[in-house]
């Protein structure tokens, strides 16, 4: 039996005919990858995420942070999308228009299937040189910790396509965000607080015009104002109120 909350979302995302999804940390947690909150494990105990993505992490020791991003890789590389993400990729067979906008580096919506996926932090799958920014082409097969290559172009050595803390973010990718906030009419803020940049202002620009935005996270304290909040795992959650809207779907 549905919520009566639940019921409301999954009736306006059937009117829908633009939704756009603002993911985060917790559905990548949901297929086995930790969040930035989770304690560091193993060799990397003693360090804390910020230590090592950042730019000055990269001058001060870059065979470190290249070492941990490629046991991140290794790791993205092997988990598979979970019912959460796929809900999402089978809501874009049904909506005229969905957009995912995600905080996610793994390419998990895109292991997916899902289209139209804006990279608001970048992609950990992607390589350029730290230096100029040349883009760079990584073989997964080469990807080892034992060799950081160099940028053919320029020397530079290489870093990862992500956006780091004290970096800003691409302007073209947050640029079509807020267009997808702006025009939505039902955004699903996934397993990211509702609280924090960029959910909080992008939820604020859907609220503004009249969308429904609805909060899946199993954290009730992910809650903003002026949404409403389902409490539970994207993985549970997405799939129940699309199975709700579109019945004949299943």
């Amino acid at each position: 039996m549905l919520s009566d909350t639940e019921m409301h979302v999954a009736q306006a995302l059937r009117q829908a005919k633009r939704v756009t999804v603002l993911s985060g940390a917790g559905i990548s947690a949901e297929s086995g990858l930790p969040t930035f909150r989770d304690p560091l494990t193993g060799y990397w105990s003693k360090f804390r995420p910020e230590d090592l993505a950042t730019p000055i992490a990269f001058r001060r020791n870059p065979e470190l942070v290249w070492r941990w991003y490629c046991e991140r890789r290794a790791a993205a590389r092997a988990a598979k999308p979970n019912p959460g993400h796929l809900a999402i990729t089978k809501l874009q067979s049904i909506v005229p228009a969905v957009t995912i906008v995600t905080q996610n580096v793994d390419g998990l919506h895109q292991s997916a299937s899902s289209t139209n996926v804006i990279e608001l932090h970048g992609s950990i799958h992607a390589t350029r040189c730290f230096d100029r920014d040349h883009v760079m082409e990584l073989n997964p097969e080469e990807d080892s910790p034992d060799r950081h290559p160099a940028c053919p172009l320029c020397g530079s050595l290489a870093r990862p396509g992500v956006v780091w803390f004290g970096e800003m973010l691409p302007e073209e990718a947050l640029a079509r965000s807020i267009s997808a906030a702006n025009e939505c009419d039902v955004m699903l803020v996934v397993g990211t607080s509702g609280i924090v940049q960029p959910a909080a202002s992008l939820g604020s620009r859907a609220l503004s015009h009249g969308a429904v935005v609805a909060v899946v996270n199993p954290d009730p304290r992910s809650v903003m104002t002026g949404g409403v909040f389902l409490e539970g795992p994207a993985g549970s959650m997405l799939p129940r109120l699309i199975d709700a809207a579109w019945p004949d779907s299943k």
